[in-house]
């Protein structure tokens, strides 16, 4: 099944990125692709359920994907591309905590996932590396979800496999507190192993400041810690403040500032403004994110400088 959804997915992002431009003419058939998309999707589900079990048609399975392409631009790193996807099918004919998930992980490591762990543009020498591309998307899981209510903690457990060789098992815990009435925190905590990527260990922190029902403000905390080869530690701090608008449009502005930790010392090496825009455009289902970052990076020995981002993501 991962084969197929990464074979459509150019068909798709192509018919997206002609909608921006397309006339008239063709928009009823980036509807009925967008259509077509979501009954195979649908289909699949069904059918991946029904080998768990026998189906019930008054509770039938469900599916969801995201499709996304990632341009990059700076003045160092040039321009790169990164398509991206990420769906889930929910099996309830295993009582509604299974599920199957597929696509890029890393999308699921990240509290209310901006537009990237670090803010920072990842490092890319090619304007579209394939290999990794294919890589990062080919991965499949089978996921056990439950809620511990009486400590409120919410988790899930896969078990999966990734571009055909990397057996891993990973391990999110939640938790939310309602502090007062205008402000609350998550805490969540990621562990990941993998047969070649080895460990991968994440803690996110979000405090939220409720100003209003459109208005909050929010600092976004995360400790990421990798061992494949290397060991690598690095931490990151989002203050920014959101305004969500109707029509599913949502305005982010704020500072970042991160870097590595070594020999248990916290450097700041990467710090500055970001300010981000996402709405629908032309459908409910198609979305646009440009980012505007202004960061310096000390690592790289670069000043601060210009790095646009620009997200265009299909929803199913």
């Amino acid at each position: 099944m991962t084969n197929k959804v990464y074979y459509f997915t150019p068909l798709v992002l192509l018919g997206l990125t002609c909608n921006v431009w397309a006339e008239e003419s063709n928009e009823s058939w980036v509807d009925s692709s967008h259509k077509s998309v979501s009954q195979t999707l649908k289909e699949w589900s069904n059918d991946i359920d029904g080998w768990f079990g026998e189906t019930d048609p008054n509770d039938p399975s469900s599916a969801t994907l995201r499709i996304m392409l990632d341009n990059r631009w700076n003045r160092y790193d040039h321009y790169t591309i990164k398509p991206r996807i990420r769906g889930k099918i929910k099996l309830p004919t295993l009582k509604r905590r299974w599920s199957l998930v597929f696509g890029d992980e890393s999308i699921d490591n990240i509290i209310d996932d901006p537009v990237n762990p670090s803010r920072k543009s990842p490092s890319q020498t090619k304007k579209l590396d394939q290999k990794s591309s294919r890589n990062d998307n080919a991965s499949v899981a089978l996921r056990w979800s439950n809620d511990l209510k009486r400590w409120g903690i919410d988790t899930d457990l896969d078990l999966g496999i990734r571009h055909g060789a990397d057996i891993f098992v990973r391990a999110k815990v939640g938790k939310d507190w309602q502090w007062t009435e205008n402000v609350g925190s998550r805490l969540e905590q990621i562990y990941r192993y993998g047969a070649n990527s080895k460990h991968f260990l994440r803690t996110n922190f979000d405090v939220k400041h409720y100003e209003s029902d459109q208005v909050t403000n929010i600092s976004s905390l995360y400790l990421e810690y990798t061992h494949d080869n290397d060991e690598e530690t690095n931490w990151g701090n989002s203050l920014y403040r959101q305004h969500r608008f109707s029509g599913n449009r949502e305005l982010n502005y704020g500072i970042f500032a991160g870097g590595p930790i070594e020999h248990k010392k916290a450097d700041l090496t990467v710090y500055g403004p970001f300010i981000s825009w996402r709405q629908p455009i032309l459908r409910k289902w198609l979305f646009i994110k440009p980012e505007v970052q202004y960061y310096n990076d000390r690592k790289e020995d670069r000043n601060h400088f210009i790095n646009l981002f620009l997200r265009i993501e299909a929803v199913f």
